[in-house]
């Protein structure tokens, strides 16, 4: 048999599939599964000779195909969805393989087209890749469906004019062919009734990628694979949870170093990769239209948020950072901080000692640096910045819904409905239900749970967030006990050892117990925000939700509040509790009746709420961003070498993505969720940090460029889904908005020194020349060293008579002593003063802005009626054109009957 006709035999040979080639030849060589078919089995020599050349001419078409081809073999078939598994040989009569079998049936009879690749072509030899095209019939019919709304004509409405000095912002800016890759068009649902309406130039480009695997994830979702227990299963979701599939993704445009070459479509990987995801580009804007065309509206929708609230971030850094140069520029002429520094003021004013029997008495100049710190962030400006906090957040969350509403127009989603996939029942719904009824709305029979049934995991997962947060405030408090218990050691040992004379200046006791708790609590969180998150996932799973936006949303309550109560926490208890029930000397409060109850520094517990928040915040953030980059990229680089391949230009374009890492339906929950609890650190503690804005900022312009980085080069392609809005998450950071206006007064009133400086500068001074003069003497107490009871005494015995310590209390000498002096209640009535004014004063402010700044911005409303009208005009001269086509065909029909009929008649007549 010659070549020739060898080679004729195999174009004219029907394709069969790569398993079955290697059942009938046992080849283990990559070959198209098309001509391997003709190759001789068991020949003499010649015919062995023609094999192996047949199989060299194959692996050279083999190679000659670009690895990174994101089409069918025929190179025409774009590839709009993956499919991947591994086949179990062992079992006989695998479940698994009925399934798939099934499965992939069903989704050829609704139109898709579903191309095999054999295990022996994957690199590591045992993974099946089933390829899927959606055709345009299938789009179009799904578009409807989905109501897709696409270009129908080029919008005339003029873009806004550039605001004044916007080339300043030119460096800011990128080619405008990356921030709007397509015009702006006026659109409509899609209709396939309707195709010649729409701008359809090119049909394999007219859906975007995006479109394209949605709507292909929208039939996989749906899709039959069989019944099982006399019930009808389906849906991709259910397959991936048995393991019948390991994996479903779409795939990228191509690889993100480098553009594709024809006949690929446009790289937009590449694109958003030179653009978005390079640290380089820090201070540009982002490419949102580009962004959304490749991920999605959802994904999208949370990098406009991010972006968004990192501009506002700024306004608020900028102040912030005023008020911290106002106190370091002010720093040397406190009057507090100069007369506890003052040896002739604060060097004689001696201090009962801060734990019982191995404290020592102190002076008060000891404290001089940490006063000074103290005023960095206690000073006249907080009350203001606090404030400027309260309507910052109003102003941040108003102009947020306008921005919202601005990319609702911009991203066609105005008449947008929840997702579709977010409303399907969940499969593990489906099998634990033993119960059916008639759905309301579809009128048809569907899985029902009665609430008797679900009544005990609602108790379990109640119960076990309770028992959560309770183990939160439990490590709280031992935290706050080894403060209480290292607080002697440091204080005995510091003052034992002449190595540390040199820096007792500046570390002090207070400051290193203060430090080593604040770390100490840091890594308690995050211990229990580990385990916390594996258990929240579970506990929802047990409630069984009906709905994956139902098992979201209890997701989302869950890890809210756990990690609220774990990040706050610590925090809380400095601002409100330390320091606040302690006592007096001689009748102090015990904690568990053994720990002596923390005292804050002379000057005031807002330093330490300063030290605790700045570690929290700042150590969250570090090792949040080095968990989002280290951790994808690790696991992708072991992938790969389990793969026995360090290289991604050895392997095909679904293989690279294979062995990338899932970003997973709650992908983004994690991402909301980190940003909301930097949102509350930025607001509810503000007026003890006003630097917390700047590092809030700091860490988001590397936040973006770290979530574009991971999203683009080590993940895969998350399916596209809609969403026009940031949903509950919303109404949480108004929660908080609402909240942070109470917290933030009740720093200033009782954690801040600023209350009793005015009480003082206003009632009590008597140098009108220096008002402040005199006022730390002025707020410390004078105890009798006599009074002391014998368990809480120091060992050593003294040569002076009484000891100083912080409050308002009448002296020994008076018929009351040590009770609360009048100065302390007219302290007191002034902070409770200043919280209700401040509150109402901010409220006030908040509902006034809340009514001027509308939702929806005027020239956004006007746009969307533009629109609407130009819609309904050109779909009504569109249906009037077809419809004087039809009459006019329809006439010249009639013309021709009635010609037709007129010349029969004369036929007839002549001949008659």
């Amino acid at each position: 048999m010659g070549d020739p006709d060898v080679l004729e035999m195999v174009q004219e040979e029907e394709r069969i599939s790569n398993r079955e080639a290697e059942y009938i030849f046992g080849m283990n060589e990559s070959l198209s599964s098309r001509e391997t078919s003709f190759l001789i089995s068991e020949e003499p020599a010649s015919a062995k000779r023609f094999n192996l050349f047949l199989k060299r001419r194959l692996l050279f078409k083999k190679d000659e195909q670009s690895k990174d081809s994101i089409f069918f073999r025929d190179g025409i078939r774009q590839i709009d969805f993956v499919l991947s598994y591994v086949d179990d040989l062992k079992k006989e009569a695998d479940p698994k393989a009925e399934r798939r079998k099934e499965f992939e049936q069903n989704l050829r009879k609704t139109g898709l087209e579903l191309e095999i690749e054999d295990k022996r072509n994957s690199e590591d030899g045992k993974t099946y890749f089933v390829k899927i095209h959606a055709p345009w019939e299938v789009l179009v019919t799904y578009a409807e469906v989905l109501g897709i709304k696409m270009p129908i004509k080029e919008s005339d409405i003029p873009l806004p004019e550039n605001i004044p000095f916007s080339c300043m912002l030119e460096p800011l800016k990128l080619p405008k062919n990356v921030k709007h890759p397509h015009p702006e068009y006026f659109t409509a649902q899609f209709t396939r009734h309707r195709q010649e309406l729409f701008l359809i130039e090119d049909k394999s480009s007219f859906f975007p990628s995006s479109s394209r695997n949605r709507i292909v994830y929208y039939i996989l979702s749906r899709c039959p694979f069989g019944v099982e227990d006399g019930k009808k299963k389906f849906g991709i979701e259910r397959l991936l949870t048995s393991n019948t599939y390991s994996s479903a993704y779409p795939l990228h445009d191509g690889q993100y170093w480098k553009p594709s070459e024809p006949p690929n479509p446009v790289n937009e990987r590449y694109t958003l990769c030179q653009n978005w995801a390079r640290f380089s580009y820090f201070y540009k804007e982002q490419p949102l239209d580009l962004i959304r065309d490749y991920y999605g509206e959802k994904i999208g929708m949370y990098f406009v948020f991010l972006g968004f609230y990192t501009e506002m971030l700024s306004f608020a850094a900028v102040v912030g950072l005023a008020c911290f140069i106002y106190g370091l520029l002010s720093m040397d002429n406190n009057s507090s901080s100069t007369e506890i520094c003052d040896p002739k003021i604060g060097g004689q004013i001696i201090m009962c000692p801060l734990c019982d029997l191995v404290c020592d008495y102190w002076r008060l100049n000891t404290t001089c640096l940490a006063s000074k710190i103290s005023h960095l962030f206690d000073n006249e400006s907080t009350v203001f910045f606090a404030i400027f906090m309260g309507i910052w957040v109003t102003l941040f969350l108003e102009f947020w819904k306008q921005r919202q509403a601005r990319m609702e127009y911009e991203w066609d989603l105005v008449d947008f409905e929840e997702e579709q996939q977010q409303l399907q029942l969940r499969p593990e719904f489906e099998a634990m239900c033993k119960h059916r009824k008639i759905n309301a709305v579809t009128k048809e029979m569907e899985p029902y749970m009665p609430l008797y049934s679900r009544l005990p995991w609602y108790f379990l997962s109640g119960a076990t967030v309770t028992l959560w947060m309770a183990l939160v405030i439990a490590c709280m408090v031992a935290v706050i006990v080894y403060r209480l218990s290292v607080f002697a050691t440091f204080a005995s040992f510091m003052e034992s050892e002449a190595s540390f004379k040199h820096v007792k200046s500046f570390l002090t006791p207070q400051i290193t117990t203060s430090l080593s708790g604040s770390c100490l609590n840091f890594i308690v969180i995050l211990i229990l925000n580990f385990f916390y998150e594996k258990i929240s996932a579970w506990i929802t799973k047990m409630e069984i939700p009906r709905t994956y936006q139902e098992y979201e949303s209890s997701l989302t309550l869950k890890m809210f509040l756990f990690q609220f109560v774990n990040f706050y926490s610590s925090c809380f208890y400095v601002a409100f509790f330390k320091g606040k029930f302690v006592g007096y000397p001689g009748k102090y409060t015990y904690l568990f009746n053994v720990w002596r109850s923390e005292e804050c520094d002379p000057g005031g517990c807002l330093i330490e709420l300063t030290t605790q928040l700045t570690i929290i915040m700042t150590g969250k953030q570090i090792f949040g961003n080095i968990k989002e980059a280290i951790y994808p990229m690790v696991l992708n680089w072991w992938r790969r070498r389990k793969a026995r391949t360090n290289s991604e230009k050895l392997y095909s374009r679904w293989e690279q993505d294979h062995d990338l890492e899932t970003f997973g339906s709650l992908g983004l929950f994690y991402e909301y969720l980190e940003t909301v609890i930097q949102f509350g650190f930025v607001t509810l503690f503000v007026a003890s940090f006003p630097l917390a804005p700047l590092l809030a900022l700091l860490n988001n312009i590397i936040e973006i460029r770290v979530d574009a980085w991971k999203l683009t080069t080590q993940y895969r392609r998350p399916v596209a889904a809609k969403a026009h809005s940031i949903g509950v998450w919303q109404d949480i950071l108004y929660g908080m908005a609402v909240l942070s206006v109470a917290t933030n007064a009740f720093i200033v009133a009782f954690t801040s020194d600023i209350i009793p400086r005015l009480v003082y500068y206003y009632a009590y001074s008597k140098d009108a020349t220096a008002p402040m003069k005199g006022y730390v003497n002025d707020s410390l107490s004078t105890f009798l060293i006599a009074d002391f009871p014998n368990h809480t005494a120091p060992w050593e015995k003294r040569d002076f008579t009484t000891c100083r310590y912080r409050d308002y209390r009448y002296p020994p000498d008076h018929d009351q002593k040590y009770f609360h002096n009048m100065q302390y209640w007219h302290v007191l009535a002034a902070k409770m003063t200043f919280i209700i004014v401040m509150e109402h004063v901010v409220f006030l402010v908040k509902f006034l802005l809340a009514w001027m700044i509308p939702d929806v911005p005027k020239d956004v409303l006007e746009r969307i009626k533009r629109e609407k009208l130009m819609t309904i005009k050109i779909l009504h001269d569109f249906e009037l054109n077809k419809l004087k086509e039809n009459l006019r065909a329809n006439s010249s029909e009639l013309a021709k009957e009635v010609l037709i009929q007129e010349n029969k008649t004369q036929l007839a007549k002549s001949t008659v």
